[in-house]
């Protein structure tokens, strides 16, 4: 019997190459061949690779969970070689940390076609403007259709060598293409293998309303002497979110909303997101988290050199910032959130995160920015 939610019999047998095998890549490549789908998974080097290989399946756990079929999973192919890994594929899902998508978009960049789907999961903030960037930059001769989600859909961990576990899956995602006007032709494709994604407007709203910057940085940053002292050892969501932090957590979420008024988006907040991605509610954030089951269980990570920090206070915390700056909406918590993390981790993230100017949104007015992700230019002021 088919898992609830499972590709119906008449849908296309997309074939999906998962690059990169993390926490996140090994779940989402696994479901996918439970699933029914010819899946590649990639990875830059070959160590994450090499269990996979020696065991021949990617082993899936989803205990609990009605929607997940939990099981062997059999890759059609595994590689290191961008060029076999999209020659034998028809949607790309980039499955890595967000510091990584330049990388990605470089070895990606000759080997494209026209008919390719390549998809973010997530974002973060400005991941499909900087990826169409490098493309351009690199003088890629195809013009794929690029997309990111909101969030990514797993709660996942890797929990042993080609062993991954599913915790929760999100009830929707929202997902927009760059330009915003192709969103349905994504969804279309992506449909055919899951009913949770939803349609985001554009890269913009996708990239704000990720509540990551609230979840991650902040919550690692506030937990640091914990996360030393014990290496990890409690739940990060429900032990490490404490009424006090939370109340953290809200302030910056409200400069978040700040932001998406001053570009006309209707942003979510963080408790609603919560609601509509779990069926997590709560008077106030706090409750809210506590109320998620599908945070339970979940471990803090180990160490502070973590992509908590190293990925989401460069590639979230830091643009949302210079953007709000070019907008003239203050972000004094996030600001102290992000010198926080400087001072902490010995690293100058002003520097290497996104910009509006590396997102090529530097000097724009409102009107350019919203239409340069909706039809793809910015046009005249």
């Amino acid at each position: 019997m088919p898992e609830k939610g499972s590709t119906p019999a008449c849908a296309k047998r997309y074939r999906f190459c998962v690059m990169g095998a993390g926490h996140g890549g090994m779940a989402m490549a696994a479901h996918l061949a439970l699933k029914g789908f010819p899946v590649t998974l990639y990875n830059r080097s070959e160590d994450r690779l090499t269990p996979v290989r020696e065991r021949g399946v990617i082993e899936l756990l989803s205990p609990g969970l009605d929607n997940v079929e939990s099981g062997e999973a059999r890759m059609d192919l595994i590689t290191t070689d961008p060029a076999e890994a999209l020659a034998n594929a028809d949607v790309i899902m980039v499955v890595v940390p967000a510091y990584g998508h330049a990388f990605l978009a470089e070895q990606c960049a000759p080997h494209l076609r026209d008919d390719h789907v390549v998809v973010l999961n997530p974002g973060r903030m400005g991941g499909a403007l900087e990826f169409r960037r490098i493309l351009r930059e690199r003088g890629c001769p195809a013009d794929p259709l690029i997309a990111e989600t909101q969030t990514f859909i797993y709660a996942s961990r890797v929990t042993q060598p080609a062993e991954a576990r599913i915790f929760a899956v999100k009830n929707n995602v929202p997902i927009a293409a760059l330009p915003g006007y192709r969103t349905s032709e994504v969804l279309k494709v992506l449909r055919a293998a899951y009913r949770q994604f939803v349609p985001g407007d554009n890269v913009l709203k996708t990239g704000l309303s990720n509540v990551a910057i609230l979840f991650h940085p902040a919550v690692m940053l506030m937990n640091a002497a914990r996360v030393e002292g014990t290496h990890g050892s409690f739940e990060y969501y429900l032990e490490g979110i404490t009424p006090s932090v939370a109340r953290v957590l809200e302030r910056m979420d409200e400069e978040r909303v700040a932001l998406g008024d001053a570009l006309g988006l209707g942003i979510r907040t963080a408790r609603q997101w919560l609601y509509l991605a779990y069926d997590s509610a709560g008077s106030d954030l706090y409750q809210a988290v506590q109320a998620n089951p599908g945070y339970k269980g979940i471990m803090a990570p180990i160490t502070l050199m973590h992509r908590y920090i190293l990925e989401d206070v460069p590639m979230t915390l830091v643009p949302m910032i210079s953007l709000g700056q070019q907008l003239g909406v203050p972000t004094p918590a996030m600001t102290a959130v992000a010198e926080l993390a400087c001072a902490l981790m010995g690293e100058d993230f002003w520097a290497t995160g996104r910009t509006v100017e590396s997102l090529g949104l530097a000097g724009l007015t409102v009107r350019q920015i919203r239409r340069l992700v909706m039809e793809g230019e910015p046009g005249q002021p």
